[in-house]
């Protein structure tokens, strides 16, 4: 609505000083309609958004939330986040992945029985300008202290629902309360507590957006751009046409990144380009079709458009077209160029497997991410994607959805802390790890000092691929939780988060290791349920879940001082002050061979490699122990010793395909010893394959073992060799694959490499058999 239609249409504004206010005060059971009535007006006229938060009882705030939705226009769509029916399209609150890149009109969000912040970001994120987000709580007072749902998932045992913090929520109601576009009824007394999102301030003309000077796209696609950034972002896109190119368009919510892909695809498509488009669901690329659609509808000639009710969408032209597969299809299609809806949200491991679709793509991303997975896409996939393409960033900033400032989206960045930093690298400029401070970070005072926790938070999330506002909550309130943090000057340098796990009583251990899951026990339960260690869950462990270093010193010993910190306060010879001992440390991450080096030189050991990728990082997760104590001792003990045991056949199964440096590195820091029982046929047999006519094939058996007990007990001088250990002798793979995956020039001289590889290992554990058998050959 225009300014002056609103103005004509709310008589009751008045002006003060250049900002419109609406006088109207409504009482009793109007109030909910009234307010969001004026606050619709107002979201209308600034093209913002507002917030309204109805707290009180269920039933209440469901006819309030039905009336509110009421007011909102009948062009626009409604929607509600619960598990019950409340008012137009309801929305599992496990199911709000599938608001991404989707708008509404309003939105109301359920948080009777369940607040989670990622649920709270994708909700909001999802409501367009001139729009308004509808909140449902418990009155405010007892829902400062009350837990939901979400709640039970950080009272991991052996800690209660009771023992959770309620610290977020308290934050969160907190700028409920003090932020601008916000209203707040008591449903229960039939008043407004607070009125703060009916003030209007008028929007001042848009100068139109110009193409650039040269252009191959036609010009009625730029046009169609709404922002300065968008008309950058199509521009940038016009570089896809050349191969082993990629556009990488990242912005926070509503900025039209979406858009600009879809303007971008139908340019493509008009030229008789093939364009293959994906995204998590084909409800988040909803939005780059209708532009697409948009923009071919504005360029000459006609399109057949196939969105309606099909379950391959297409759009598509005489010679062209724009179509849809889910992920894993797109994987295996093909196409001239792609495009990649809300890529953040998809696996990382996915995200490589589409690099083969086309001979260029574009992605575009969120940057502050409410969207599921956090910083994935930028920490883990982009060091790929730059490796193998002409990579072209392009961030916008412009909002688009709705005006600049959007008192909403200052809300939410405030109440998630999306837009936390890590202190500036300046003041830690000349620090050593051995100028730092230890420190244990006391929760409490945490969250009474926003500044040291969006410092520490930031440092999560700049540091972190998994880091997401849900982390938010566990870091405040999660009984199992702690930090630990070097300090300069009292600003986080490094910093720790732990969780306490295992100490499980005989009942909880018993149901796990027959199938039972422990929920916040990551290590206790993977040792157990899937290792059959029935007593793994009754030492008491202390898994580190991240550990981060500010960028400006990374790489200078700040972790490793930190993860000594941690041995000294949890380990033997504690002082009497001390916390609580521990039985060990522990650690599961996506195993790469940097971060398998840094753990065990760090103390920590391989017990077990994961057999699948895990969807966020792409990679096969490592877990590592250092124990502290003679029950951690023994944990660790018997896992390496079975891992030591095991791992040969793994190799050569499910992790036959894995990268032969992290199978390198996993195995080095492995504690695990391997029994030498070759006989004299098989002690033969290896020494001739090292100096003479000998053949692996042969018996494959003893070459495994061998290569086993080298890379377990400190490997080869030769990295070269080492991997040929790995892919042949261990994954099993055939000589023409070894010899391509490995580089070597034919099969004949891979074959040559690996006798090579032996013989080493012969001289350094055969005995008096295999030394006559090289002597035979090496004599000569």
């Amino acid at each position: 609505m225009a300014f002056n239609a609103y103005q004509a249409a709310r008589p009751s504004i008045r002006s003060i000083g250049g900002v419109f206010r609406i006088g109207c005060v409504p009482s009793g059971m109007n109030t909910v309609r009234e307010t969001a009535r004026e606050l619709l007006a107002a979201a209308a006229a600034t093209n913002e958004r507002r917030l309204l938060v109805l707290a009180g009882d269920r039933g209440a705030c469901y006819e309030g939330a039905r009336k509110a939705a009421g007011a909102v226009s009948t062009d626009r769509a409604v929607a509600t986040v619960s598990e019950r029916d409340v008012v137009g399209e309801r929305i599992a609150t496990d199911r709000t992945e599938t608001l991404l890149g989707t708008t509404y009109g309003c939105l109301v969000l359920d948080c009777h029985d369940t607040c989670r912040p990622n649920v709270l970001g994708q909700a909001t994120g999802a409501v367009d300008g001139g729009g308004l987000l509808v909140v449902l709580t418990p009155p405010l007072s007892s829902w400062a202290g009350s837990h939901g749902r979400f709640d039970e998932t950080l009272a991991a045992p052996p800690f209660l629902l009771g023992d959770v913090g309620t610290r977020f929520r308290r934050h969160l109601i907190e700028t409920l309360r003090t932020h601008r576009g916000v209203s707040i009824a008591d449903v229960d007394a039939g008043r407004r507590t607070k009125h703060d999102g009916s003030e209007v301030r008028p929007r001042g003309a848009t100068p139109p957006i110009r193409p650039p000077t040269s252009h191959r796209f036609p010009e009625a696609v730029y046009e169609a751009c709404r922002s300065v950034d968008q008309r950058d972002a199509v521009y940038a896109c016009e570089r896809l046409s050349e191969a082993e190119t990629a556009v990488v368009l990242d912005a926070d919510r509503g900025r039209g990144k979406s858009s600009a892909a879809g303007l971008a695809a139908a340019a493509f498509a008009r030229s008789g380009a093939s364009v293959l488009v994906t995204a998590p669901s084909y409800r988040n690329a909803a939005e780059l079709f209708e532009r697409a659609a948009e923009a071919l509808a504005s360029m000459d000639g006609s399109f057949e458009d196939g969105r309606g009710g099909d379950t391959r969408p297409f759009l598509r032209t005489d010679d062209g077209e724009v179509r849809f597969r889910p992920p894993a299809d797109a994987a295996t299609s093909s196409a001239d160029v792609l495009f990649v809806d809300e890529a953040a949200a998809i696996p990382v491991r996915v995200l490589r497997e589409l690099l083969s679709a086309a001979p260029s793509a574009c992605f575009a991303t969120t940057v502050r991410g409410y969207e599921g997975s956090g910083r994935g896409f930028d920490i883990r996939f982009r060091e790929s994607l730059e490796a193998s393409h002409d990579v072209t960033a392009c961030h916008l900033s412009e909002p688009i959805r709705y005006a600049p400032a959007d008192p909403i989206e200052v809300w939410l960045f405030h109440a998630l802390l999306l837009d936390s930093t890590p202190p500036p690298g300046g003041l830690f400029e000349g620090a050593t790890a051995s100028d730092v401070t230890y420190e244990r970070i006391d929760r409490d005072r945490l969250a009474a000092n926003e500044s040291l926790l969006r410092e520490l938070f930031g440092l999560l999330v700049r540091a972190h691929y998994r880091t997401q506002p849900d982390d938010l909550a566990r870091l405040l309130d999660a009984p199992d939780a702690s930090i630990r943090a070097l300090t300069v000057d009292g600003h986080p340098v490094s910093a720790a988060l732990l969780s306490r796990e295992g100490g499980l009583d005989a009942e909880t251990r018993r149901v796990a290791y027959e199938g039972d899951r422990i929920g916040g026990n990551l290590i206790p339960d993977l040792l157990t349920s899937q290792l059959r260690d029935p007593e793994a869950a009754a030492p008491v462990g202390l898994r580190v879940v991240r550990i981060v270093t500010h960028h400006a010193v990374r790489s200078s010993g700040f972790g490793s001082r930190l993860l000594a910190e941690l041995q000294a306060e949890f380990g033997a010879g504690r002082s009497p002050n001390a916390s609580p001992s521990v039985d060990y440390l522990g650690v599961s991450y996506g195993a790469t061979p940097a971060l398998l080096r840094f753990w065990s030189a760090n103390g920590y050991r391989t017990v077990h490699l994961s057999t699948t990728r895990n969807d966020a990082s792409g990679e096969h997760s490592a877990v590592m122990l250092r124990p502290l104590s003679a029950a951690g001792r023994d944990l660790a003990d018997r896992h390496s010793a079975w891992f030591g045991r095991r791992i040969a056949d793994v190799l050569a199964g499910a992790l036959d395909g894995l990268d032969p440096d992290v199978v390198r590195a996993a195995l080095a820091s492995a504690d695990a010893d391997v029994p030498l029982e070759l006989d004299e046929f098989e002690w033969r047999l290896v020494a001739s394959a090292a100096d003479g006519p000998g053949l692996y094939d042969t018996a494959p058996g003893p070459f495994r073992t061998l290569a086993l007990k080298t890379l377990l007990e400190g490997g080869l001088e030769d990295p070269d060799a080492e991997r040929l250990l790995v892919v042949r002798g261990l994954q099993n793979r055939g000589w023409g694959e070894t010899a391509e995956r490995l580089g070597h020039v034919s099969r004949r001289a891979c074959m040559r490499a690996f006798g090579d590889a032996y013989r080493p290992i012969v001289d350094r554990y055969g005995g008096d058999i295999a030394r006559r058998e090289t002597d035979r050959y090496r004599s000569g």
